[in-house]
């Protein structure tokens, strides 16, 4: 016979795993295919913000991108593929469906030069930053 110390913390109680339960069924995984969110890279250069997102599938004309009060947005739609008639789906793990992105511009950049394109499933978002105004010096008149 092994002897062990008995610790109440150590175990979780009936009423955390009903919790656990609960939520885990709650926020699980449920397998639909009806919602994505493209992956997406920012990154500054000297001159530029530049967004790289992932859209494998979705065509450029169903990708639309806005900017309103300094926050760029990005919407679009993958659209699902139609199966043929005799087809019959054992597995689906790719999404379709909307998604929108939002980004908030950072300070110094010039929403109304952004530009787009796309080529191979990813969306390059160019944010130009605007011109540092040059410090000039203010003379004091008598």
């Amino acid at each position: 016979m092994t002897i062990s110390h008995y610790h109440p913390w150590a175990r979780p109680t009936r009423f955390e795993n009903d919790i656990r339960h609960v939520f885990g069924r709650l926020f699980a995984d449920t397998g639909s295919a009806s919602e994505w969110t493209p992956r997406v890279d920012v990154r500054e250069e000297d001159a530029r913000y530049v967004i790289v997102a992932d859209v494998p599938g979705v065509e450029l004309k169903d990708i639309e991108i806005s900017t309103n009060k300094n926050v760029l947005t990005i919407k679009g739609e993958r659209k699902s593929e139609t199966t043929t008639e005799n087809a019959k789906l054992t597995r689906i793990e790719r999404n379709y469906g909307s998604f929108e992105r939002s980004f908030t511009l950072p300070e110094g950049a010039d929403a109304e030069a952004i530009s787009a394109s796309g080529k191979n499933g990813v969306l390059e978002i160019a944010i130009p930053k605007k011109p540092q105004a040059a410090p000039r010096k203010i003379e004091i008149t008598h």
